[in-house]
């Protein structure tokens, strides 16, 4: 049977994609995960290099909702990262990361994949602590960064493409997995914690007014 994991603000049992090098859940409903080294999700669109070893916790929310987190990670090295995830099979889902970018800064970057990955860096912050937010809008996801958790910056609205019996993506009639991630795809290992975590059964009826 396969491990199910529970996140008291989530309404749905999480499973592990991947092992997670460790993993808790705090009194305050707070998430911590690790990953080890060597772990990234990235299929790159100039060369035949592919990662598919980070560590997740997904789940499949039906209908649109929101969630929400703040991120803190130490982001030692080049591209560690915390990361809100859609999953919607190997070759097909998004991640919003706090990542530490090529020139050592705490980063907000969005990617996208459908077969293969693109790669888009956004704010650049000052510390490795932001909230993330991911919204499902009908067929569509927004991807917000906040270094508040009040005003909200749109960072990607995008679709991923609903799959066949035999092709990429969700199964007919399902919507992608959505959770958390950590990698470490240079470092000696990264861990994230997850905390002020809320998942709500709303739709965002404004994507870039900063609500």
């Amino acid at each position: 049977m396969e491990q199910q994991i529970r996140v008291p603000a989530v309404p749905v049992p999480l499973r592990p994609l991947n092992r997670p090098a460790d993993w808790s859940v705090d009194g305050d409903g707070a998430l911590t995960l690790g990953a080890g080294p060597g772990t990234d999700l990235f299929s790159d669109p100039g060369g035949p290099d592919r990662f598919a070893n980070a560590p997740a916790l997904i789940g499949r929310v039906e209908g649109d909702f929101v969630l929400t987190a703040r991120v803190t990670t130490g982001l030692a090295a080049t591209y560690d990262a915390g990361v809100l995830l859609l999953y919607a099979g190997e070759d097909n889902w998004a991640k919003l990361c706090l990542e530490v970018s090529p020139q050592g800064a705490p980063t907000v970057v969005s990617v996208v994949t459908r077969g293969v990955s693109d790669d888009c860096n956004g704010l650049t912050l000052d510390s490795g602590e932001a909230w993330l937010r991911v919204a499902r809008v009908g067929p569509a996801y927004a991807f917000h960064a906040s270094t508040d958790g009040g005003f909200w910056h749109l960072v990607r609205y995008f679709a991923l493409t609903a799959g066949t019996e035999a092709g990429p993506g969700p199964a007919p009639g399902q919507v992608p997995e959505v959770g958390f991630l950590a990698q470490s795809p240079t470092g000696a290992g990264n861990t994230v914690r997850f905390s002020d975590i809320e998942c709500a059964p709303r739709t965002l009826a404004d994507l870039r007014g900063g609500g």
